[in-house]
């Protein structure tokens, strides 16, 4: 991966078929076409999705060979976009080859989103990038970007229920028992719904025996367990397609 500054991209005409030009340097590349499947197991506690979306990972996002810019679509830019990507931390990480190429890309993304102030879905994507680090038994990396994905959700807007949980989940993988066992009770305080308080006991439980594997949707609520967490809310919405789902995963709504 190249590591040259991005230059601000210049009015052309569209790529052939096949190519897209980046958004934020207009350099033409070929991506790939992603067509996800289904999610058709029930998903993690942290929400990643069952099998066999969750394997696809690797086509999530695309990103520019020449500028590094990542994004599920870099043909589309934030303004603030061509700023991030010619930062000095992001050529820093484009150009550190101890992190995973696949994490770097989430990494990336992660860091373009928090350029421009959103803050929840840079969390996403660093959380993401964790997901990779469980796939490469990379422990360390795993732990430390689920720290850094809750640092993120607690500095945007105040969280929703099913937010809260979601961050227990990785204050729990990423070893950070305390913090995530008073998060958990806090939020039991307030008497959430049944399937909230469900999935927090099994979390308190799992804390107790400090264990920080991943466990499933399925081992908190009662079949059928395909509901993608504890809003009981399909993972992709009727009528949405997959790949808006996909859009509300990345923050892109």
């Amino acid at each position: 991966m190249m590591a040259q500054q991005p230059n601000p991209a210049p009015p052309h005409a569209s790529p052939p078929p096949g190519m897209v030009a980046c958004g934020v340097c207009g350099t033409e590349s070929r991506q790939p076409n992603f067509k996800p499947a289904m999610p058709e197991q029930a998903p993690d506690l942290d929400l990643r999705p069952g099998q066999p979306l969750r394997g696809s990972m690797a086509r999530w996002l695309q990103q520019c060979p020449h500028c590094g810019y990542s994004a599920p679509e870099i043909a589309q830019a934030h303004p603030a976009a061509a700023q991030a990507v010619g930062a000095a931390h992001f050529r820093a990480l484009l150009n550190d080859q101890s992190i995973p190429p696949l994490a770097r890309r989430f990494l990336a993304w992660a860091l373009i989103l928090e350029e421009t102030g959103a803050l929840h879905a840079s969390a996403e994507a660093t959380l993401q990038a964790a997901w990779v680090a469980d796939d490469l038994a990379k422990a360390d990396f795993s732990r430390a970007w689920r720290r850094e994905a809750v640092a993120l959700w607690r500095s945007g807007p105040p969280l929703d229920a099913e937010q809260t949980v979601r961050v227990v989940d990785s204050l729990r993988r990423a070893g950070m028992h305390e913090d995530a066992e008073h998060t958990a009770r806090r939020l039991l305080d307030t008497s959430p719904p049944e399937a909230v308080a469900q999935v927090l006991t099994l979390e308190l439980r799992l804390i107790e025996a400090r264990d920080e594997r991943r466990h499933s949707v399925a081992t908190a609520l009662p079949p059928p367990a395909r509901r993608p967490h504890v809003s009981h809310q399909p993972s992709v919405k009727r009528g949405e397609g997959i790949r808006a789902w996909l859009r509300r995963l990345f923050g892109r709504d």
